[in-house]
């Protein structure tokens, strides 16, 4: 039962450290030039919206692919 809780505590870190990079990465790209004007609101929130899905698949790949590498010593 610990091993569930402390999955979920890492899990929930990752992804808001993944995120918050992400984010960071995003607000350097220029999107002026394709939003419209009067619209900055909704391209925040898209923009919002496309930084949790880049950071939370990148932060899946990263926890599964620790998790695989745990699961190797079944390998031998």
């Amino acid at each position: 039962m610990d091993f569930i809780g402390q999955h979920a505590i890492i899990s929930m870190i990752s992804h808001l450290i993944f995120i918050a990079i992400t984010w960071r990465v995003v607000q350097t790209i220029n999107f002026d030039p394709i939003i419209r004007k009067g619209r900055a609101i909704e391209a925040r929130i898209l923009l919002l919206f496309i930084t949790i899905v880049i950071g939370t698949g990148v932060s899946r790949f990263f926890l599964d692919f620790f998790s695989w590498s745990q699961d190797l010593s079944f390998l031998f």
